[in-house]
């Protein structure tokens, strides 16, 4: 547990920024069923296929509980599963304690590591479906290299019932550790490749056009074609290590250590291979919304686990001073990486705190002063102005409101459904802060929208119960 407190400490807490933005108002719907009463259809595209929302915001409504303090008990509560069964897995790679508590350890202080050019760390400072997933694919390999195969089953579907692409990514992992295991090197990526042929009964995969299709390739990271020369290196170093791993067979390391290197070579080349073919041709963009390159989430958690095994059994051994020399530099590079990501907020979001920022600040009020079904307006780039730190309305505010470009996009890239409605919200909305009267008339007509959040000095005559140095919240 104290390193799960260190890990929050290093790599700082943010309630509703990035990916959450979309998680956390499915959660707080959970919660308060009263809330969101309008464009609740761009976060609970996502939420319809998981139980994560209902996992986290169940428990908040029967109880009672303040949802934003249950929503960071679950976070710390998701690094602290994903640190035991990280110690789960070292266990069945190495022999000594030493080993396993290096490898817990170097997780604990990469949280925050990108993985290569997915646009995803190794774990995020706020939650998301992918806390949960990935200590329950780590428990299911686990129970898997200990011969406990029901076990390793209903970790696989639990993991595929909070993230299903996680699921499947667990899933032919085991696939491919269980053909190496068996000695037959030559099948080894059959489990991935095999996978492809469901691809053309997949639904809704045709060829996206118009808004939909502008979405999509805003997210590049979708597309490897549009990567830079270190984030393919971001791909294949691991994978060479791995080999080299594989094949030397270090002391300290149990059998299982080879055979879990061994497996994710083949797999990490595999879906290497699957995006590389999805970038090509024009007629399989609509594929790339699979994301197999989110496939090295999983191999990137696993590559650290077995560094740092490496590094306790083969460098910092019993030295307090080489484990002091490592962890101390590597922790505060985190932290410094963390504060620059969120430079206009406080490094850890302490529940029911306010730190400042003027965004978060109006949003707090706007959910203390405003009603559950208020419908606001929003510059439709809010997320991307400077002090704003990627935190979302819906989120912080628990609010509706009119879709965003930045992170409703997000949603669209993956259900083309949403795209007319998304557009014509965006359109709608763009050029808020510049509007005269007969904007805000069209816009009403248009949508329910009762209340505004300007950016600019707002016109003469507005009411507006709150304002700050950079922001006011106005009446329509």
């Amino acid at each position: 547990m104290a390193i799960t407190i260190l890990a929050v400490l290093v790599h700082g807490y943010h309630l509703g920024v990035d990916d959450s933005a979309i998680y956390v108002p499915a959660i707080k719907r959970v919660a308060d069923p009263n809330l969101y009463p309008f464009g609740a259809e761009f976060f609970m595209s996502h939420a319809h296929l998981s139980i994560f929302a209902m996992l986290v915001g169940g428990p908040a409504r029967m109880a009672r509980l303040p949802i934003d303090a249950v929503i960071f008990a679950w976070h710390v509560l998701s690094i602290f599963l994903l640190l035991l069964a990280a110690w789960r897995l070292l266990s069945c790679c190495f022999q000594s304690e030493r080993a396993r508590w290096c490898g817990v350890a170097l997780l604990a202080a990469t949280l925050s590591v990108p993985v290569t050019g997915t646009a995803l760390a190794i774990m995020d400072p706020y939650v998301t479906a992918r806390s949960l997933s990935t200590p329950a694919t780590l428990f299911a390999i686990a129970c898997y290299l200990t011969n406990r195969r029901r076990q390793a089953a209903a970790w696989l579907v639990l993991t595929a019932a909070v993230h299903p692409q996680m699921g499947v990514y667990g899933v032919l992992f085991l696939a491919c550790l269980e053909v190496v295991r068996r000695g037959r090197t030559e099948q080894v990526a059959q489990p991935v490749m095999g996978a492809l042929v469901v691809l053309p009964f997949l639904p809704d995969f045709a060829p996206v056009i118009g808004p939909a299709r502008e979405c999509l390739l805003s997210r590049d990271f979708f597309f490897v074609s549009t990567w830079t020369w270190y984030q393919w290196v971001g791909v294949f170093a691991p994978l060479a290590l791995l080999w080299w791993f594989a094949a030397a067979k270090p002391r300290g390391t149990l059998p299982a250590f080879s055979e879990v290197a061994g497996g994710l070579i083949p797999f990490g080349v595999a879906f290497t291979a699957l995006a590389v073919v999805l970038a090509i041709p024009a007629s399989l963009e609509g594929y790339t919304r699979l994301q197999p390159m989110r496939s090295f989430h999983l191999l990137y958690v696993i590559f650290f686990l077995l560094i740092g095994g490496l590094l306790g059994e083969y460098v910092l051994k019993a030295r307090a001073w080489r484990w002091a020399a490592l962890f101390v530099p590597l922790a505060i590079g985190m932290t410094m990486l963390q504060v620059s990501t969120f430079p206009a907020s406080a490094h850890v979001e302490w529940p029911g705190s306010n730190d400042g920022n003027s965004w978060t600040s109006a949003f707090l009020w706007i959910r203390a002063n405003t009603p559950k079904s208020a419908v606001f307006a929003l510059d439709p780039n809010y997320m991307a102005q400077p002090g704003e730190d990627t935190h979302g309305f819906r989120a912080v505010a628990e609010r509706s409101a009119l879709a965003d470009r930045i992170k409703d996009s997000g949603a669209v890239s993956l259900f083309p459904q949403l795209a007319k409605e998304w557009q014509s919200q965006v359109t709608a909305e763009h050029g808020l802060d510049h509007f005269v009267l007969a904007d805000f008339r069209k816009l009403v007509k248009l949508y329910p929208v009762t209340w505004l959040v300007m950016i600019a000095d707002v016109a003469p005559g507005q009411i507006c119960p709150y304002r700050n140095r950079d922001l006011a919240v106005c009446r329509m």
